[in-house]
């Protein structure tokens, strides 16, 4: 855990530190040119730290549970490491980053939806670019081009919260059940 914790943390601050050195010369020349005051800038960048934090902490959650209601549904942790093995090779078919859902086939999209990796990157995505309106290079918006190529729409972060957390408690509640209702030993 202490290795766990230790590199995730100093991933994250070393990660953030470019970005914010960025981010930190505009908001000097924005507020310069009197657009905004510090207070609102820091809140705006606030709000989508803890959409990160929110859909990080409930994809862990799920993870987790998905883990121990892999067990409590099979006789071992050998069989469940194989079923679990199966499960995420097919959620990372589809997430929707090595293909995006508008470019699935119509007869698979509907594992997308039923794909919880799919809706984590969905509010991940949509939470720290999908309200960006800067134009790219072709005349698009970031905003836009999130639209277009992953079908993520910002306004619609809310059913994803929901949906993530539902993963949550739905692998939670099957592992519940499983571990009352199922019995693996011979007597």
């Amino acid at each position: 855990m202490y290795a766990a914790v230790l590199f995730i943390g100093i991933q994250n601050g070393q990660t953030v530190q470019p970005i914010v050195d960025v981010e930190r010369t505009v908001f000097y020349r924005e507020k310069a040119a009197g657009m905004y005051s510090a207070l609102p800038y820091a809140f705006a960048q606030m709000e989508k730290f803890f959409w990160y934090l929110f859909f990080m902490f409930f994809t862990f959650m799920y993870f987790t549970f998905y883990g121990m209601m892999a067990v409590a549904m099979t006789p071992n942790s050998d069989i469940a490491a194989i079923v679990s093995t199966a499960f995420y090779a097919i959620w990372n078919i589809f997430a929707g980053f090595l293909i995006p859902r508008p470019r699935i086939p119509v007869w698979w999209r509907w594992y997308s939806w039923a794909c919880p990796v799919a809706w984590t990157l969905y509010g991940l995505v949509a939470s720290q670019f999908g309200d960006i309106k800067t134009t790219m290079e072709g005349g698009e918006s970031v905003e836009e081009y999130i639209r277009r190529f992953f079908g993520f729409r910002h306004d619609f972060l809310g059913v994803v919260a929901v949906a993530v957390v539902g993963f949550t408690v739905l692998f939670a509640f099957v592992f519940a059940f499983s571990i009352k209702v199922f019995n693996f030993q011979r007597r």
